[in-house]
């Protein structure tokens, strides 16, 4: 009797160390597919609110640094289309933009990025402003 309740016990005490343990490797397995998703590549067409304008392009990691190549395309002229790009590098948020007419490419790198947004705007920095989306 003795037997039976200490190897029940034991492998119910398996059992809960064994479910306890997928959780976190589960966890594990999703973080790592999160990071693969954001490990670079093309993107866009992203397009400002009004879809004047548009941006597409490239992001990449290589020798440290994180590489991004962008297009610009601006449908009416006129007015301009402004690309902007939010990113984390040393422990705080930097942001930039460019603005072209007509088209453009344009290309930027740095060292310790770990995430980079983008978003485009049409007829001024912060006017028709489309979805931000994650590119890295």
């Amino acid at each position: 009797m003795r037997k039976t309740l200490a190897i029940a016990t034991l492998a119910g005490s398996m059992a809960v160390t064994g479910l306890a343990l997928s959780p976190a490797t589960a966890q594990a397995a999703t973080t790592t597919q999160a990071t693969a998703a954001y490990s670079g590549g093309k993107w866009g067409k992203f397009f400002s609110s009004d879809r004047k304008a548009y941006t597409f392009g490239k992001t990449w990691k290589s020798g440290g640094k994180v590489h991004t190549k962008w297009y610009g395309v601006d449908k009416k002229g006129g007015k301009k289309g402004w690309v902007w790009f939010e990113f984390y590098q040393g422990g705080k948020w930097h942001k930039f933009n460019r603005s072209w007419d007509g088209k453009v490419t344009g290309s930027w790198s740095g060292r310790g990025i770990k995430k980079v947004y983008t978003f485009t705007c049409w007829a001024g920095k912060f006017d028709n402003c489309g979805k931000k989306y994650r590119i890295f």
